[in-house]
């Protein structure tokens, strides 16, 4: 009988994963991915002729780094971005043969660094839909001055997919002075996702990004009354995708709508994670810290001073 029962089990499962398969949707901070061209926007830190040196032989090892994280994500069937500089380098990382797949989302920013988001998506299983911004002013100014949070909405077979790509303001300042111009992210963010889950509230919607804040504190709650968080201190065994004065804790996350439980389409549960590549840690003083492409204007020839996350989703 117990025999019978293990079969009926293992035959119900084969029967549910039949025809299905695993594709991952990752998020990563790439830290100051700049081209080596004087643009529009404030990049006098990253050119050639800067303090940083950055010409096109250490933007190219950026690159390289970059394109080894996706190949070791197993090529996430969409990855979001920030702290890129424009389209260009986004285009830049499609280049090579085995990276023609991925097409572009992206809209540039009001940011004064000319600092933005994207996202890199399947074309073969991906189909984009409609693209846009959600733009704000931060309070105390008269325009927007910061990253856009971006919105992709794709098709995947039958379903439809929202993608939301953040990079909320950050925490120079001073965390308790900044907080204002990250909860007011956090409610522009959260109005646009009542306004598609008022419509239909079983809508697939994935909402990633640096928030520069933790999951606890009042900007990522915002968003978590109406997402469920997936990125936690068990995600990887360091706690945290960034360290902050010896401590990690997790500044860039990924949350998921009610709807992404449910369906063809649906997430794995429990399968959020936080990589740790040993080629993005370095042992610094005994502990390890990401291994960061510049410390100052020091080239370090590391990766980011964030670690990449991600989910796992079942598709038909």
């Amino acid at each position: 009988m117990r025999a019978f029962s293990f079969f009926f089990v293992v035959l119900l499962f084969c029967s549910i994963s039949f025809g299905q398969k695993t594709e991952k949707i990752a998020f990563y901070n790439v830290e100051n991915l700049f081209d080596t061209i004087d643009g529009p926007n404030d990049d006098k830190e990253f050119l050639p002729n800067a303090a940083s040196v950055w010409d096109f032989k250490k933007y190219r090892e950026k690159i390289n780094h970059i394109q080894q994280v996706i190949v070791d994500l197993n090529y996430p069937i969409a990855i979001g971005f920030c702290e890129i500089e424009n389209r260009g380098v986004l285009n830049e990382l499609r280049k090579k043969k085995k990276f023609k797949q991925y097409k572009i989302s992206h809209i540039d920013s009001e940011d004064p660094r000319g600092i933005d988001v994207g996202l890199l998506y399947n074309a073969s299983k991906l189909k984009l839909i409609a693209n846009g911004i959600i733009r704000f002013t931060l309070p105390a100014e008269e325009k927007p001055s910061t990253r856009d949070i971006l919105w992709s909405k794709l098709a995947l077979k039958k379903d439809t997919l929202f993608i939301l790509v953040n990079h909320w303001p950050s925490r120079r300042s001073g965390t308790a002075d900044s907080e204002p111009k990250r909860l007011c992210a956090a409610a522009h963010a959260k109005e646009f996702l009542d306004s598609i889950l008022t419509i239909n509230n079983s809508t697939k919607i994935i909402f990633m990004g640096d928030l520069n804040d933790y999951p606890e504190d009042k900007a990522p709650q915002l968003i978590s009354q109406v997402l469920i968080p997936q990125i936690s201190k068990q995600s990887g065994s360091l706690g945290g995708t960034h360290q902050y004065k010896g401590e990690w804790n997790i500044l860039d996350h990924i949350m998921i709508s009610e709807g992404m439980k449910n369906g063809k389409v649906k997430l794995i549960d429990k399968s959020g994670k936080i990589h740790e590549f040993p080629y993005l840690l370095e042992v610094y003083k005994g502990n390890k810290q990401p291994f960061r492409t510049y410390v100052g204007t020091k080239y370090l020839g590391g990766y980011s001073d964030h670690l990449p996350v991600s989910i796992d989703i079942l598709v038909p």
